[in-house]
């Protein structure tokens, strides 16, 4: 796979993402764990991408004031110290790639799902959910940050299912949240990052997703349909994860 064909994958990746509020980490990572780059290298460049593609998203969402900051604290105020402890950690290329192709099985799966509509009667009340949302905040977190994803995939999708908020109140919160668990996870792996990183090739793929995101942003929503994009969406990462499994587990190299 050619340099330019990883661009041309990134700028498409981010522009599907953005159009249904994700980063587009799982993706990135899929895309580049079929190319020869170092895991750690890896893991930055899908963190790095996530922040530029969800940035616009973030603040578009709190300038309409779809982001309901008393719900989100709990899943955040969580999920950052675990995301940085989860990026921080030291674990060996098979270990990342193992977890990784996991990760990308369980995000096809979450992504399929569909889930009703939830109306502002069904959600519960705020003051019952802080522990349960800590936790899941948390777990999601450090998942997050060993893999080098922002989260967002595996937490609306848990959401929904829930009947946590509204569509936008949830997709606004796993915007927020990808920020927030991306700078925390690239903080982490600041402290065991290796010297040679390929600052070139990192600018250029930032460049890619900053296009496609933008794109994706203001058009995708409305040119294609959300569960669409969703479900074919799933099938590639699920395919991806399979693949990455085939290459790491035991018994399959």
């Amino acid at each position: 796979m050619s340099h330019l064909e990883i661009l041309i994958f990134f700028s498409i990746i981010a522009f599907v993402y953005a159009s249904v509020g994700f980063g587009g980490g799982s993706s990135y990572l899929a895309v580049l764990a079929m190319y020869a780059l170092p895991f750690k290298e890896i893991r930055l460049i899908a963190l790095l991408c996530n922040i530029i593609v969800v940035t616009g998203g973030t603040i578009i969402f709190v300038r309409n004031k779809q982001v309901n900051w008393r719900k989100i604290i709990p899943l955040a105020a969580a999920s950052i110290p675990m995301a940085f402890i989860g990026a921080a950690m030291k674990i060996s290329q098979d270990t990342f790639f193992i977890i990784l192709g996991c990760s990308l099985l369980a995000a096809g799966v979450l992504l399929w799902l569909k889930t009703k509509a939830t109306n502002a009667d069904e959600i519960p009340e705020v003051e019952k959910n802080y522990l349960k949302d800590a936790a899941i905040g948390g777990a999601i977190g450090f998942l997050s940050g060993m893999v080098g994803i922002g989260g967002g995939i595996f937490l609306s999708p848990v959401l929904n299912l829930m009947k946590w908020d509204t569509p936008k109140k949830i997709a606004a919160t796993a915007t927020v949240f990808i920020l927030v668990n991306s700078v925390s996870g690239i903080a982490g792996q600041l402290t065991t990052l290796q010297p040679g990183i390929d600052t070139t090739r990192i600018a250029l793929l930032c460049s890619a997703v900053f296009i496609g995101g933008q794109l994706g942003s203001r058009m995708g929503a409305t040119i294609f349909n959300a569960l669409v994009i969703r479900r074919v969406t799933a099938v590639l990462v699920f395919v991806a994860g399979i693949e990455v499994l085939t290459k790491h587990l035991p018994g399959f190299k």
